[in-house]
């Protein structure tokens, strides 16, 4: 499992037909300090995530074992919208203080 940050969101109109209804987002993996790193991944949505939150996503076969995603074609998915971060008693993400 990783973190993300929602860079955007991805229109492929022609795809696989086991990839129909679902929704695809720009995800940048994000490093300790919740900056970018400069990889990308395009995840499939199971979660309703929007532009700019922090997310947790899967990727390889652990990709295809959501509700949304089971048996189809993908290779990351976004399973979780993060709230806070808490390490070694101090809290060092907050969704309701993010800023970005």
């Amino acid at each position: 499992m990783l973190m993300g940050r929602v860079s955007g969101t991805v229109v492929a109109t022609r795809k696989d037909p086991n990839l129909v209804g679902l929704r695809f987002l720009l995800v940048e993996e994000l490093d300790k300090d919740f900056g970018g790193t400069g990889r990308f991944v395009v995840a499939a949505d199971a979660v309703g995530a929007g532009t700019g939150e922090v997310v947790l996503y899967s990727s390889g076969s652990s990709a295809r074992l959501t509700e949304a995603t089971r048996d189809r074609p993908v290779d990351a998915v976004l399973i979780g919208i993060v709230d806070t971060v808490d390490v070694g008693g101090q809290l060092t993400y907050s969704k309701a203080e993010d800023s970005r």
